[in-house]
């Protein structure tokens, strides 16, 4: 089967080196620094209450028609309060929002500090979107600044020209964001108009996805307006290896705006001590007795990072220009045979959780409060890891697994890839593209181990094997310092994506999905599952899902499906299994799901996907406690030490 899958290795390295050129032409340039306040940088976050206008009209098309970002959002007609960052659906009490399909237009005014205008063409100006789901295009009083097709990953524009024109003028940031989601988007969708007219209403249609989890819109994570110096810092990359005694660092620093620049660089432990020191755009730092970067019950201080500080000087304008960046680091290793997974030489067993970015009300939208309980749950369950299902996460999410040692399996939006079509040159295009800005964004992270290019896609249909190929080649170019997978459901005899990637992820729902109600065939089907991938394959395994719905506070015993008892139940079977087979070649355990979390409506969802340990306010089920129980006897047979509660504001900045 691997061979087949292969294909002409001549033909597909030329059909490759053609999608990426045209990768290359639709990627964004550039770094994607995470803007942080620094002696030569300011930042000015515009969350709270933007203006807010669903486009009603029949084509959804009156807003770009009667150009409403020419004007204050309100005089175009009526405009609500929305919150930013949060998703709009659940917001109000308009049932036509909740389930709203294309273009709304969001809109803020702000005023800028004069200092950022009055600087002789000095500083330059930058508008920041963490995110917002799914297709942006952003104007500026007016003029256009930026377009961005994705969900989930972070966009931004030089807007210096536009407002350094105008002090003591508000700046007036409209943004025009749709939602819906086509065969060639990520993940992929479908509208079907409903041309009945006997049943349906006068241009009638509906969004089809092909995941479980409710296509939640909006501007989800923060806006923020940055300075930097004309002349500035615009992306570093940092690798790390080690030894019992010595690490090296080594990076790589961009600077744009001038080829005439000196780079200092200066790494300093967690007491502020410099430990190493290098120069120039490109070198290696090397580190004495290192403090490793571990995961959480791995080592007694876990998520141990370095903070790099990047200077850069510069003429500019008859001006010396300083521009400062200081970026978190963990010295860490990862290294895959075919029956561990290694980090700093030492086995990892991954027991943790599969997640969703969903809670009440603010669906998809970044919340502090909820971010923090979240981490707090986890270390209570004893968790080590997380898979970011199925979309990446929002940055600040990721600075607190590296700073608290939870590993993570960084997994692009490549979910619900099923149709056909979605398989074809144009989604393999974006796939790359948003694989880079992935990877851009989160390459220096230690928290990340592994990249996962999709979730269950249809990965026994033939185009399946190229597409993977491509798509899996390309990420290990962009960084070879990680393995890759993706997560599957397909059957082990036809999976043609299975051959390309570093561990085998699978899904599977025995009792549940298969069987249902039936918790005796668990040992016998589960242990099939494993052997039947392993003898195929000779790579480790994670049960990267496996779970069942339960009702809180619904009993039953006997266990009854959708019962507390029967999720436990189910658990348990699962877990005898893993006890067996971690021993040979499974590497990890991700229950489905941390919490409950919302869907689209249908006959077999109750408000939502009921898989969860916790309840969507995050109330811990029975099944909490089993889990809790399991993962702390799992960490107390690996002789991992408690970890150090620390304060990690410091990585926050």
């Amino acid at each position: 089967m691997a061979a087949a899958a292969s294909g002409g290795g001549a033909a597909w390295g030329c059909r490759l080196l053609l999608l990426l050129a045209a990768a290359a032409a639709v990627a964004a340039g550039g770094g994607m620094l995470y803007p942080r306040d620094t002696p030569s940088r300011e930042r000015k976050e515009l969350g709270g209450l933007w203006s807010f206008r669903a486009d009603f009209s029949p084509g959804r098309d009156a807003g770009f028609a009667q150009r409403w970002y020419r004007q204050p959002l309100r005089q175009t007609g009526p405009v609500i309060d929305m919150p930013v960052p949060s998703s709009f659906n659940d917001i109000t009490q308009d049932p036509s929002l909740e389930n709203y399909i294309g273009w709304v237009w969001y809109e803020k005014e702000v005023l800028l500090p004069l200092r950022w205008l009055q600087d002789d063409l000095n500083t330059r100006v930058v508008l920041r979107f963490g995110s917002a789901h799914y297709y942006s295009i952003v104007w500026v009083n007016g003029v256009q600044v930026v377009e961005h097709e994705g969900g989930h990953l972070p966009f931004e524009a030089d807007i210096s020209s536009i407002v350094q024109g105008s002090p003591g003028i508000p700046c007036r940031i409209t943004v025009a964001l749709n939602n819906t989601l086509t065969p060639h988007t990520l993940p992929p969708g479908s509208i079907q108009y409903m041309s009945d007219k006997t049943r349906y209403p006068k241009n009638y249609f509906v969004q089809n996805i092909r995941f479980d989890f409710f296509n939640y819109a909006g501007i989800h994570r923060p806006v923020v307006l940055y300075t930097t110096p004309s002349v500035y810092i615009d992306d570093i990359t940092v690798t790390t290896t080690s030894s019992e005694s010595v690490a090296m660092v080594q990076y790589q620093v961009s600077v744009v705006g001038s080829t005439l620049y000196s780079l200092s660089l200066s790494l300093r432990d967690q007491e502020g001590k410099v430990v190493a020191t290098g120069d120039g755009p490109a070198g290696k730092l090397k580190v004495l007795n290192p403090n490793l970067w571990w995961p959480y019950l791995m080592h007694e201080n876990p998520g141990y990072c370095y903070s790099l500080e990047v200077k850069m000087q510069a003429q500019a304008n008859g001006a010396l220009l300083e521009d400062v960046y200081t970026l978190p680091v963990g010295i860490r290793t990862v290294h895959v045979t075919n029956t561990q997974f290694l980090i700093n030489g030492r086995p990892f067993y991954f027991h943790g959780v599969n997640k969703h970015e969903d809670a009440d009300i603010r669906g998809k939208g970044l919340d502090w409060p909820l971010v923090v309980k979240d981490f707090n749950l986890l270390r209570w369950l004893g968790a080590n890891s997380f898979r970011t299902s199925h979309y990446p996460y929002a940055e600040e999410i990721m600075d607190l697994c590296d700073a608290y040692g939870i590993v993570v399996i960084d997994e692009c939006p490549g979910v619900g890839i099923k149709m056909p079509e979605s398989f074809g040159n144009k989604s393999l295009q974006h796939h790359l593209v948003v694989m880079e800005e992935l990877i851009r964004r989160d390459k220096n992270r230690p928290s990340v181990v592994m990249w996962s290019v999709a979730n269950e896609p249809a990965s026994e249909l033939p185009p399946a094997a190229y597409y993977f190929k491509t798509v899996i080649a390309h990420t290990k170019a962009l960084d070879p310092s990680r393995p890759v997978t993706f997560v599957t459901d397909a059957n082990y005899a036809l999976d043609r994506g299975a051959p390309y990637v570093d561990v085998i992820c699978v899904n599977s729902y025995f009792s549940w999905y298969h069987d249902p109600g039936h918790l005796e065939v668990i040992p016998l089907q589960l242990t099939t599952q494993f052997e039947n991938w392993y003898k195929t394959y000779q790579k480790p395994i994670i049960q990267s899902e496996y779970g069942a719905d339960s009702v809180p506070g619904l009993h039953s015993d006997p266990p009854l499906m959708f019962s507390e008892e029967y999720q436990k139940a189910m658990l348990r079977e699962y877990h005898s299994v893993f006890d067996k087979k971690r021993k040979e070649y499974v590497i990890g355990e991700l229950i489905w799901n941390f919490a409950d979390f919302m869907t689209n409506q249908g006959t077999t969802r109750v408000l939502g996907n009921k898989k969860g340990i916790f309840t969507r306010q995050r109330q811990p089920k029975s099944a909490a406690f089993v889990l809790r129980e399991r993962y702390w006897k799992i960490a107390n047979e690996s002789s991992c030490l408690p970890p150090i509660i620390k304060s990690h504001s410091l990585f926050l900045k």
